[in-house]
């Protein structure tokens, strides 16, 4: 292939989408932000090149799809000869640099090298932004047949049912293998520190949890550190691994209270949220040592995101399956953290029409039963882990209400002995209780916004709804807003009764 075809090949490019800048849509919160965090400096000359390299018998692209999401912006590429190529650059919030390109990789050829689940083959590979293509990448094959989601809904009965077995049989395999410690799966020869790394044989590891919870990568969200060392594992038990969801939470809390004025009433000052921490920190380590959590805390590597979108079937027979993708950020977790996780596959359309929610559950049951053992558990048993690292985005608030609950419960959930955590004075329950109500109200107004504007919860619009989503927002504050003006004041029941009020709970930036 000659110099001449190579710039033949890539000058078309430059009139189709912009492959750098993010295109996709907008933010209602955050906007600048969001997108900036997804802006990717690279050569998509360098990228086209070394595509061509990795397809034999092609000589130029013919078309290519530029397709974004939350973490990654892929792309498509048709090549002369009818192939398709893959080519996939992460975002920031993806993840830490390095770190999860290299997980996913490894995370991928662990499961080719030790199970039958189908994953197209990866052609390249960098986790080096210095390389000539100037980001990191993962360049793979196209997947072989349909995504699920795109012909489940013409799917019959049987086959759908046919097909949730399928996809559990598949990830029977994953669930069924043993797992030393928490965190994330690496290449044994990559660069980390010695300490942080728990050999699985010569060729595979433990390393470093790369979720977006222990690193600085959540758009909006900065670190602080400033009351505990990084704490990203790996962790050889479940004591270790509470230990470090509350360092997690300690490390997003400032030194000072800052703006309070602007936070929600559920919030809560820096002392708040610190005392709170250590307090969660001595609950989770007493439920630890009960036999059930233990049991239900067994280290178990499973899909990050299993959804309909994520998985690919035969064409001929969509009860086959030719493919599970998006391995990114996939780690190895207490069981009882994918729990209670449940594909769209397996929520009906229909109350009425059940029989895929059935399905799931008897192919959990029989199938992957380290996951389905700690679903049919009382699940107030595992709701303040899932809240603990979270306090300064949630508000102190949720937290304290998962210990309350708990200390209240405390022998009705089984446990012995006496919560860590006090049970609240009546007074103290009282402003708790107002604060909560708060709280509820926010994560409701949330919520219905989200399905009135049609939008995510984030705020994300797809681009060509931006301004009209814009406005109808906009619309949206002001009737609310003038029915808490004209509404008689209720009481503390109704915890909304201000246009500050309003204004401090409103999830999406507003307009002066």
């Amino acid at each position: 292939m000659s110099t001449n075809r190579e710039m033949d090949a890539s000058s078309e490019y430059h009139t189709k989408p912009d492959p750098v800048n993010y295109t996709s849509g907008r933010w209602l919160r955050g906007d600048k932000l969001q997108r900036d965090a997804r802006h990717i400096k690279f050569d998509f000359d360098a990228l086209c090149r070394r595509v061509i390299e990795l397809c034999p018998g092609a000589e130029l692209i013919a078309s290519y799809v530029k397709m974004e999401g939350g973490f990654n912006r892929v792309f498509i590429f048709t090549m002369d000869n009818s192939k398709q190529i893959v080519a996939r650059l992460p975002f920031v919030p993806a993840g830490p640099p390095t770190l999860v390109t290299a997980s996913e990789v490894a995370t991928i050829k662990y499961l080719q090298t030790r199970t039958s689940i189908p994953v197209p083959s990866i052609l390249d590979w960098s986790n080096d932004a210095r390389n000539r293509i100037g980001a990191e990448y993962i360049i793979m094959e196209h997947a072989v047949g349909v995504q699920l989601h795109k012909i489940w809904p013409a799917m019959a009965d049987d086959q759908q049912v046919r097909c949730i077995d399928a996809i559990y049989r598949k990830l029977k395999e994953v669930v069924d293998m043993d797992f030393p410690a928490f965190g994330c799966l690496y290449f044994a020869d990559t660069p980390l520190d010695p300490a942080s790394k728990i050999f699985l044989d010569e060729d595979f590891c433990i390393g470093p949890h790369c979720g977006p919870r222990y690193w600085d990568c959540n758009v909006g969200e900065p670190r602080y550190y400033h009351r505990t060392r990084p704490n990203r594992g790996p962790w050889t038990n479940l004591n270790a691994y509470c230990d470090g969801l509350i360092d997690a939470g300690l490390s997003r809390i400032p030194l000072i209270d800052s703006e309070t004025e602007k936070q929600p009433l559920y919030q809560g000052s820096v002392r708040t949220h610190n005392t709170l921490l250590e307090c969660g920190r001595a609950v989770l380590k007493q439920m630890s040592a009960d036999p059930r959590i233990q049991d239900a805390a067994t280290p178990v590597l499973f899909h990050p995101d299993l959804h309909k979108r994520n998985i690919f079937v035969s064409e001929e027979d969509p009860a086959e399956l030719t493919a599970i993708l998006d391995w990114q950020a996939g780690s190895i977790e207490p069981a009882f953290w994918y729990a209670d996780e449940v594909p769209d596959f397996a929520t009906p359309v229909d109350p009425d029409h059940d029989l895929c929610t059935r399905a799931f559950n008897l192919c959990s049951q029989f199938l992957t039963p380290k996951l389905s053992g700690p679903r049919s558990m009382d699940e107030n048993l595992f709701r303040p882990f899932r809240y603990s690292y979270r306090t300064w985005k949630d508000g102190a608030v949720a937290l304290r209400h998962e210990l309350i609950e708990t200390s209240r419960h405390w022998t009705e959930l089984g446990f012995v002995g006496t919560c860590a955590y006090a049970k609240p004075t009546l007074e103290e329950l009282s402003v708790h209780q107002k604060e909560y109500r708060y709280f509820e109200a926010a994560q409701n107004l949330r919520r219905d916004l989200s399905s009135l504007l049609d939008i995510a919860s984030d705020g994300w619009v797809p681009l060509e709804n931006w301004e009209a989503t814009k406005s109808a927002q906009k619309d949206t504050f002001i009737g609310i807003l003038h029915a808490v003006s004209t509404n008689e004041p209720s009481g503390d029941d109704e915890p909304i009764q201000t246009e500050q009020d309003l204004k401090s709970i409103w999830p999406f930036d507003l307009d002066d």
